[in-house]
């Protein structure tokens, strides 16, 4: 997922699920408060068909329900719209859900698998450019009977059950959604634990919990009100004006660093985490980086630890691999063949590939998005150093930069990635497979069979060496240059808790785990 989307937390408690698909993490009803979150993270769409980022999937979990989701702490799907779901035979290609009864849209209908059928059929006929037609690849067509909902895939894929957990799996009303395009307004008809009441876009959205849920969370959460600011700088001038009580994706990297646990005014929830961020090249024919050699060049120029340390202030960590520490597939591959910087090989390679010098080229990057400005200036900065590289530099608005790349307009842009669920195919084919959500241009056989055949192990661990060897294909081609993986952090003031339930590397933003103490 964008952040554009895995963040696993080390050393938090971990809540095990009560009943059958169903845990406590709401605090009791009575108290209305309402809590609010401030967050950078601006929403794409709040149709589910026309988008792909964290900030509307975070969303979306509060709002609409999938068929499955993820329990705290959990690495598995369970059940949520559906009473159960497996795969039917051992091949791997068909998979049906049974619906649980009772779950009422906004309108009064009662859901049923038509819906669901219809739900994901329009994110196939849609394809919106930066929508998550993508992450359905192997999705060959779905029937719908009374409550049950059979899903045919055109090859094996063990991870096709993530993937409708979810925001691309969100249900909607069939006759709330039109099937060809995209919703428009500022409503959601939905199932989920909340109910969006309003919404001002890049301003606020205020959810109240929903009386009509029924799904695999049990109890009743606060009312919210998420507040979405432009930079980081304006979300931290909100946390120290005391506008919001919880601030989450993200504070400047400077603030984050100097964070102390120990300050009795507010909770501060770090951990290690799986968020990365990748520099993405336009390998297309005619674009200046269409040559593997000169995307080479840029590999032995980039200086990761330089940049970790000067724009982030040490609260990223520098990432040679594609796949981040923590997950099955984590290798040292760019490491492996770009150890240092060396701007003698660099040459060497712009020499061989016979383009001229210096090589010009754009370089994207969404404005208020995190330290995106400061990045693309050192990354200017450490490739013009070399004088093989010059790099012009662009800003644009969240929407307009991910159209921007979307449409190929662009020959470099940096995008964090925040992981649509917690497996390592969310950094394969999303990333790099053919047709792949980053749109590069890039397309490999060998990728594409690698990923292919990795979806075959139910035993996830069992892909390992496939998600290795896709990872040092990667590393020799360049379509993609990982920069570095994030901490996670969640900072609440002191009568505040559940923050570090909001997320956990499963996708789901848990907004119903905030309570007042």
């Amino acid at each position: 997922m964008r952040s554009v989307r895995i963040r696993i937390l080390a050393g938090l408690l971990v809540l095990a699920a009560v009943g059958v698909g169903a845990w406590q993490l709401l605090p009791s009803k009575g108290d209305a408060k309402t809590i609010t979150v401030g967050t950078t993270d601006g929403v794409t769409s709040l149709d589910p068909a026309g988008a792909y980022d964290a900030g509307s999937w975070a969303l979306f979990s509060n709002v609409f329900q999938s068929l499955l989701t993820f329990a705290p702490g959990g690495t598995a799907p369970v059940p949520d719209a559906a009473k159960s779901c497996a795969f039917v035979r051992g091949d791997l290609t068909t998979y049906r859900c049974e619906l649980r009864d009772g779950r009422t849209f906004p309108s009064g209908r009662t859901m049923n698998a038509e819906d669901v059928k219809y739900s994901f059929d329009r994110i196939l006929r849609i394809k919106a450019p930066v929508g998550p037609a993508s992450l359905f690849g192997t999705l060959g067509s779905v029937d719908a009977y009374g409550m049950t909902v059979t899903f045919h895939l055109t090859s094996p894929d063990a991870t096709f059950p993530f993937k409708v957990a979810t925001g691309a799996g969100s249900i909607v009303d069939h006759t709330a959604y039109p099937a060809g395009k995209l919703r428009t307004g500022d409503r959601v008809d939905g199932t989920g634990p909340y109910t969006l009441t309003s919404y001002a876009k890049d301003r606020d959205a205020v959810l109240t919990p929903s009386r009509h849920y029924q799904g695999a969370v049990s109890g009743t959460g606060r009312p919210v009100e998420l507040r979405y600011y432009a930079t980081p700088e304006a979300l931290n001038t909100a946390w120290k004006d005391k506008q919001v009580e919880v601030a989450t994706d993200q504070l400047p990297p400077g603030v984050l660093a100097g964070l102390n646990p120990s300050d009795p005014t507010q909770r501060v929830y770090e951990a290690d985490g799986s968020e990365t961020r990748n520099l993405y090249f336009n390998t297309r024919a005619g674009k200046p980086l269409h040559e593997p050699k000169v995307r080479r060049a840029i590999a032995w120029l980039i200086d990761r630890e330089r940049l970790a340390a000067t724009v982030y202030d040490g609260t990223v960590d520098p990432l040679y691999s594609l796949i981040p520490a923590g997950l099955t597939g984590h290798t040292a591959s760019f490491f492996d063949d770009y150890p240092k910087p060396d701007p003698e090989k660099a040459r060497q390679l712009l020499t061989q590939a016979g383009v001229s010098l210096p090589v010009h080229f754009t370089y994207g990057y969404a404005e208020g998005r995190g330290a995106g400005e400061q990045e693309g200036a050192e990354i200017k900065k450490e490739l013009e150093a070399s004088g093989l590289f010059k790099v012009t530099l662009r800003g644009y608005e969240w929407t307009a930069f991910q159209k921007q790349w979307a449409s190929g307009k662009l020959d470099a842009y940096a995008v964090g990635w925040i992981a649509d669920f917690p497996d390592p195919d969310t950094f394969g084919a999303a990333l790099v497979g053919t047709g792949s959500a980053m749109n590069t241009g890039y397309s490999s056989k060998t990728v594409d069979r690698l990923i292919k055949d990795s979806r075959r192990f139910a035993e996830r661990t069992e892909a390992d060496q496939d998600f290795r060897s896709v990872q040092q294909t990667v590393a020799e081609d360049v379509p993609v240059l990982p920069l570095w993986q994030a901490k996670e952090y969640v900072v609440t003031t002191e009568d505040v808790g559940g923050g570090q339930y909001l997320s956990d590397g499963t996708g789901v933003f848990r907004l119903w785990s905030l309570t007042t103490l």
